[in-house]
């Protein structure tokens, strides 16, 4: 059954109590999937992470507990996101050990080679040019670095529930390319999730 155009828009950005509630579903239907792509991150303690698209801010909680000496840092465009995820982490922010912004992540407010990992899943559907968004996070990655993006690919038959309007699903193949043409190698291809919520899991190393 299609999604409505109105709640997809609310997946690309959430906003207002809608998006809100949606953000916390979303929290526990993608949990197994984050858990996934945190995993193939290989975190270290001392690790600077980002997260792209952080939504409901759950999987930045779960990044800290992985990098205890090391620091969290996320952004989304969704301001109501950015309040949700604020609340979730507001210990680990007071603390120093999370840091947050609303933005676009193909313009990221960061310095160059700034993390050790980059992590992004569900996100590049409305992306017009995932390229460009791939640059940056080439560019903010040390040498040495990793990153996972999750996504649900074209092939997969859920892709068809999303309306084309909002969501645009590309090729595994199609995602490789655009990460090989950024300056990623090393990349890898895994599947996560129950064959409903089935991702593709894609991880390039700078």
């Amino acid at each position: 059954m299609r999604r409505p155009e109105f709640l997809a828009r609310q997946g690309r950005c959430p906003s207002g109590w809608l998006g809100s509630f949606i953000g916390r579903i979303m929290a526990h239907e993608t949990a197994k999937e984050n858990a996934a792509a945190i995993e193939l991150l290989r975190l270290e303690p001392t690790d600077r992470v980002l997260e792209v698209g952080f939504g409901h801010g759950r999987t930045i909680q779960a990044l800290v507990s992985h990098v205890p000496e090391g620091r969290v840092s996320g952004i989304d465009h969704s301001p109501d996101m950015l309040r949700l995820a604020t609340s979730v982490n507001r210990d680990a922010i007071a603390h120093g050990l999370v840091e947050l912004r609303q933005g676009n992540s193909d313009q990221l407010p960061y310095a160059d080679h700034e993390f050790h990992k980059v992590l992004t899943v569900h996100t590049v559907y409305f992306w017009p040019n995932p390229a460009a968004h791939f640059r940056e996070f080439r560019r903010v990655l040390r040498a040495g670095g990793r990153f996972v993006l999750g996504f649900k690919s074209k092939d997969h038959t859920a892709s068809s529930e999303f309306p084309a309007t909002v969501y645009t699903f590309r090729s595994v193949e199609e995602i490789h390319q655009m990460l090989r043409e950024a300056g990623f190698s090393g990349i890898e291809v895994d599947e996560a999730g129950t064959t409903a919520r089935q991702i593709s899991l894609v991880t390039g190393s700078v």
